[in-house]
Order: C-alpha cells, then sequence, then structure tokens
C-alpha cells in the first residue's frame, strides 16, 4: 500500500511513537549524514517494504508531515508503535525479514480478544502488516482491526502514545478519514463491489458513510448528464433522439453503480432513476413531435418506442412506469396505423368480390329456377359465369388504389408493427388477394417487396441443431417429430411468430391443409428476453409413423414473410432397415432358385432329340439304334447331374448370404 510505503515515519526512518527527544535526535542525526553525502539507514527499513531512497528534500518534508498531532495520528494508524513487549519482538522479527512470526505474535494477543491498554497497539501493528497483502481476506482482517482499535475506548491511549498527552480526539471522525484514505488507496485497485465486501463488517454508522461516499460521485454525474440532455433536447428537437439515447448509455454505468449500493426501493435511487427514465421519455416525445409536424422520412415512431422502451427498463415508480405504458400504447396504436389502414382497404376489396359473387350466383339459381330453363329452351354458359365473378371488379382501380395505400415506406412501417395478429390478417389479405386479382403484377410486386424488408430482430442467431424424439438418429424407423433448437444472443424483451417450412427433398413442402398457415408448415409463439439463450422450435411430424422422405430435407425458419435461418437434415434408413430390404430379396432369389429348373433348354433338346431318335428310320439297324438311344440316354443323366449340382450350390450360397444378413441384421445397433 502506497501510505505505508511512503509513510512519513518510515522515511524519517523512526517508529509513529518515539518520543520528541527520539525524533530530534533522528533529525540531526539525517542531517549530518546529508552533509558528508550518506544516506542514513534506519533500523525500521523492513524487508517486507523493499528498497527506500532518502533524499534531504523528502526527509524534510517527512519530519514536517508529523510535527502536528492530528497528522501524527493519521500517519501512525499506517505505521508501527512499540508500546508492549509483544510489539518490541515481533518488531525484531520485521526488522530481521520473518514477518510471518511477527504476525504470528500480534496475532496471539488480538484474535478473539477486545482492545484494551495493553493490546491495542498490537491492533494497529496487526492491521498495517496486513494492509501490505494482496490477499483480500487479510486486507478485510486488517481493516477489521484498525477498526476496532479506533472504536474502543483504548484508541485514547493509542492517540497518546503518538500525540500529546493532552490531544483529544472525535473517534467518528477519525473513522470517516480513515475510511477516505483506504478509499484513495483501493481506487485503482478494486472495483466498487470488491471495496464495499472490504468494509462489510463495519458497524451501521460507516456502511452509511461508505454509501454517502459511493453514491456522491454516480448522482452528480447522472444528474450533470441529464441537464445537459435536457438543455440539447430544449434546443433542438429534432436531435432529441441521439440525446436520449447519449443519456441513457452515457448514465448506464453509473446508475447501475447506485443500484448495486442502495436498492431498487431506496428512495434516492427511485428517485433518480425515475428522474432519468422522465427525460429519457420526454427526448422520444419531442423526437416524435417534431418529426411528425416536418413530416420526416426517418422511422421517428420506431425511435420514439425505442427510448421509451429505455426509460421503461429504468423506471421504479408506478407514476414513471405508468407513463411509460401508456407511451408504448399509444405509439403501438399509431404504428399500425398503416397495417390498419391496408387491412380496411384490401378487406374492403375481398368483401366486394365475394358481394359480386354472390349476386352472380343467385342470378344464375334465378334463371335455373324459370321455366325456360327448366324446359330446355334456356342453357348456361358455367365458363361465362366464372369470367363474369373474377372480373366483377375494375382490377386497374383495385392496382391504383394498392398503389397509393402500400406504398414500399408503408410496407416498411407495416413490418416494423409489433403487432403479430393484425399483420397475420395482412398476410393472408394479399395472398388472398393474389389467388383472385385478374391483374396480378401488383399484388404480386407488393408481396416481394414485403418478403425483402428484414424485420426488426432482437436477438442474433449463433447456432442451431436439428432435434429428433429421444434423441435418436433420423432414421425412418425412428423419426416421429424433427424439431429445430436455435442458439441466440438475444438484447431486449419482445415476442415474435416464427413461420416454419418443412421442404421435402423434393420441394414439396409438408403442410396440414386444415391448420397450416398459408405457405408454411406451422407457426410458433415464442417470448424473448434479455436472458434468452436458445429457442426450441417444436417439431412437426406424426405420432404413429415417419412422414418424412428420405434424403435431404430442409427447415426454414422466417419472421413477417422474411427467412433468417435455414438447416437441412438428411432423412435415411436405419442400417436394420437396410438390411432387412436386402435380406427380403435375398429369401425371394432362394424361392426363385429353388423353383429354377437349370439347364432347362439343353434338357428339352435333349428330350427332343431321344424323342427323334425312337422314330422309325429307313436303313437304320436295330443295333444302331440301341447304341444310338442309350447313348442319348447317358447325356440327359448327365445333364440332370449336372443341374441338380447347379441348384444345390446356388441354393447353398444364398443361403449362406441369408444367413450373413440375419446375423447382421441381429448385430446392428439400429
Amino acid at each position: 500500500m502506497e501510505l505505508i510505503q511512503n509513510n512519513p515515519y518510515r522515511i524519517a526512518g523512526i517508529l509513529s511513537n518515539a518520543t520528541e527527544k527520539e525524533l530530534q535526535k533522528q533529525k540531526g542525526k539525517i542531517k549530518a549524514y546529508a552533509k558528508v553525502g550518506k544516506e542514513i539507514k534506519s533500523d525500521y527499513d523492513f524487508q517486507i517494504l523493499g528498497n527506500i531512497t532518502r533524499t534531504e528534500d523528502s526527509v524534510n518534508k517527512a519530519f514536517s508531515n508529523v510535527e502536528q498531532n492530528q497528522d501524527k495520528i493519521n500517519y501512525a494508524l499506517f505505521w508501527f508503535l512499540d508500546a508492549s513487549p509483544f510489539d518490541k519482538t515481533a518488531i525484531e522479527y520485521l526488522i530481521n525479514g520473518d514477518g510471518d512470526k511477527a504476525i504470528e505474535i500480534w496475532e496471539k494477543v488480538t484474535n478473539g480478544k477486545e482492545v484494551n491498554s495493553r493490546n491495542f497497539s498490537a491492533f494497529n501493528n496487526l492491521g498495517t502488516v496486513k494492509l501490505l497483502s494482496k490477499n483480500r481476506i487479510d486486507i478485510k482482517l486488517a481493516i477489521e482491526a484498525k477498526f476496532k482499535l479506533i472504536e474502543s475506548e483504548s484508541f485514547e491511549n493509542f492517540v497518546h502514545s503518538v500525540a500529546d498527552e493532552t490531544f483529544t480526539i472525535d473517534n467518528e471522525k477519525q473513522i470517516k478519514k480513515l475510511v477516505d484514505v483506504l478509499l484513495s488507496q483501493f481506487k485503482s485497485q478494486y472495483t466498487i463491489g470488491v471495496t464495499l465486501d472490504l468494509f462489510i463488517d463495519c458497524n451501521a454508522t460507516t456502511q452509511q458513510y461508505l454509501s454517502e461516499k459511493f453514491t456522491e460521485e454516480p448522482l452528480h454525474e447522472i444528474e450533470r448528464e441529464r441537464e445537459s440532455c435536457k438543455k440539447e433536447r430544449k434546443n433542438k428537437p429534432s436531435k432529441a433522439f441521439q440525446s436520449g439515447l447519449n443519456l441513457f448509455t452515457n448514465t448506464k454505468e453509473n446508475l447501475s453503480i447506485l443500484k448495486s449500493i442502495l436498492n431498487e426501493q431506496d428512495l434516492k435511487y427511485k428517485a433518480v432513476a425515475d428522474q432519468l427514465a422522465n427525460e429519457i421519455m420526454q427526448c422520444g416525445i419531442d423526437y416524435f413531435n417534431d418529426n411528425q409536424e416536418n413530416d420526416s422520412s426517418e422511422d421517428f415512431l420506431e425511435m420514439a418506442q425505442k427510448l421509451t422502451r429505455y426509460a421503461n427498463s429504468i423506471a421504479i415508480g408506478k407514476l414513471t412506469k405508468d407513463r411509460a405504458k401508456d407511451s408504448l400504447a399509444s405509439l403501438d396504436e399509431m404504428k399500425d396505423q398503416e397495417v390498419s389502414q391496408a387491412i380496411l382497404l384490401l378487406q374492403s376489396i375481398k368483401d366486394a368480390y365475394e358481394a359480386n359473387e354472390t349476386k352472380v350466383k343467385q342470378q344464375v339459381n334465378d334463371i335455373k329456377n324459370e321455366v325456360d330453363f327448366k324446359l330446355g329452351y334456356k342453357t348456361i354458359n358455367q365458363s361465362a359465369i366464372d369470367d363474369a365473378i373474377k372480373n366483377s371488379l375494375d382490377w386497374n382501380k383495385v392496382n391504383s388504389l394498392l398503389k397509393e395505400i402500400l406504398s414500399a415506406k408503408d410496407l416498411v412501417k407495416i413490418k416494423g408493427s409489433s403487432n403479430s395478429l393484425l399483420k397475420e390478417e395482412f398476410i393472408e389479405l394479399i395472398y388472398w388477394l393474389q389467388k383472385f386479382s385478374q391483374s396480378k403484377h401488383e399484388i404480386t410486386s407488393i408481396i416481394n417487396k414485403y418478403k425483402n424488408i428484414p424485420p426488426n430482430l432482437t436477438f442474433n442467431i449463433l447456432s442451431s441443431k436439428i432435434t429428433n424424439t429421444d434423441n435418436y438418429p433420423l432414421y425412418t424407423k425412428f423419426i416421429k417429430y424433427v424439431g429445430l433448437n436455435i442458439n441466440i444472443k438475444a438484447t431486449e424483451n419482445t415476442s415474435f411468430t416464427f413461420y416454419i417450412k418443412y421442404i421435402n427433398p423434393n420441394g414439396t413442402i409438408n403442410r396440414n391443409s386444415k391448420t397450416s398457415p398459408i405457405n408454411y408448415t406451422h407457426k410458433i409463439d415464442k417470448t424473448i428476453n434479455s436472458q434468452t439463450e436458445s429457442l426450441d422450435l417444436s417439431g412437426w411430424g406424426n405420432s404413429d409413423k415417419c412422414t418424412f422422405s428420405v434424403g435431404e430435407n430442409l427447415i426454414e425458419v422466417y419472421v413477417d414473410e422474411y427467412l433468417i435461418h435455414r438447416k437441412s437434415f438428411v432423412v435415411d434408413l436405419a442400417p436394420s432397415e437396410k438390411i432387412a430390404i436386402e435380406l427380403k430379396k435375398a429369401e425371394k432369389v432362394l424361392i426363385t432358385i429353388k423353383n429354377t429348373q437349370y439347364f432347362k433348354y439343353d434338357l428339352e433338346n435333349a428330350h427332343h432329340k431321344m424323342k427323334e431318335l425312337n422314330k422309325f428310320k429307313l436303313f437304320r439297324g436295330s443295333f444302331e439304334k440301341h447304341s444310338q438311344i442309350q447313348s442319348q440316354q447317358e447325356h440327359i443323366l448327365q445333364l440332370v447331374e449336372r443341374a441338380n449340382r447347379e441348384k444345390k450350390k446356388r441354393i447353398i450360397e444364398q443361403e449362406e448370404l441369408i444367413y450373413k444378413f440375419r446375423m447382421a441384421l441381429s448385430a446392428t445397433k439400429y
């Protein structure tokens, strides 16, 4: 610790309870040495403190610093005094470089004991030597020892040991001075949290003083930033968003410090937090009003919402919280203005179309009820009826309205709306219009523009993995439901509707015609906060069987028609399924082998030849005939024997193959 290393008593080379006579003697000795250019060494240049270099100026300053009684006490609290036999022995160990032994002696007379007239110096000396430690537990014990000393009645003994007998001192003021000095020493070394922990065992009065010390600067800085922001906001409302954002950013750390020292229910913290929140909120309001009046092209509504959300995250009091809540609700309503207007237009187009369709169909029904129609004198051209319904609206006029209401700027605002139900309704209507419009170019262009507008996501996707029932491999025999788990880093609290597509290897989308959203497999609503680390997008499939095709499948995740993530997964047959298929093929082959007549054509030819030999032929004798028949008979027998051998060989080979498949099937894990 710097205050010990450069303590005036150390530089002077004396103990803090040195007598006036000893002090003057040391002063004269140093000056005499200085005249001959020789540096004096002291018995109290303890090895645990390292080397020291004395100059004439530093020595003069040191003696000057311990002339006044109060200064003597202040510096003595960070040095050593010899006021008992225990001190004498311990200091001897310090002089000889054995700090551990010195600590052991002082601990024997202080541990578990109250401060008294015989051990007060041991409390001070032990505290001083432990303040030199880098171990925070030792430092905490050092502070405890110093405070015990100052709070005790025997502190008077300490005071009179280092200052005049007539000098009196205010213990409470001395504690505050000690706190101030220690804080100045710890400031660059420890965080506020660590520093507060070092003083955790101090009494309530000291804790209150510490709280005031630590909150004074943050409170001042926050108030300075708030006043500066207020001035900027009034002078330049068009820049109020940046002013409010700077205020939130610049006060974040100091507000966090106050929160760690006080708590949210502390009246002082409540007041500061609410004042800060109200100023940030007012920046959003002034910025919104200024941009609205000047018909700005900036997304001032979204920016005002952002500042209000920041203000709401800071606010503590009910009035401020309610103000933020009401402001957000009003801004949300304004933000939904574009999507509400778009829905109104699209719904009116749909209603008009369906009304015309109903009218045409009623006219057709009226015709069907006429006598001439029933008698066959009248007919209905269904194609003409369909065309009449399709062209019942002026589609050029519809497209003109679409251009006016659904400009690129309006589409951005619609996508920026946080009302997922309204946006779902909007999406359903634009796809309905695309399906029924007889002039699709305009609505298709609008849909494509909307799809290409990125949503305002409050999270970043870090990675993802495919999930399967019971974590089995993606084999058809195990697959029931396939899902997706996405690891994210979230920045704000918000809710999203995720639309999911499961795309087969052939490019088609898995859907349920009754429950799936248009163009998607299913949808999932999720609430995300700043602590959310993963999104578990529940699986799609069937509880009874695998509905996924073998090959590379895809899962695509969309927010507001915008693709935010894609993950592929390969579905395959399990090894056991593949072996079972091969086994079945092999068993069929065995049946075929058993039912096959080998050398069939050779035998048929041989029998045919035998039949010819048995016929009567002119000029052929009986002996010759008999010889030919016998030779042919032997040939037939040889063919039969060869056929049987071949069949047997093939059967054995196939049975061995079947045996191998069965063994492999029994040994396979999946």
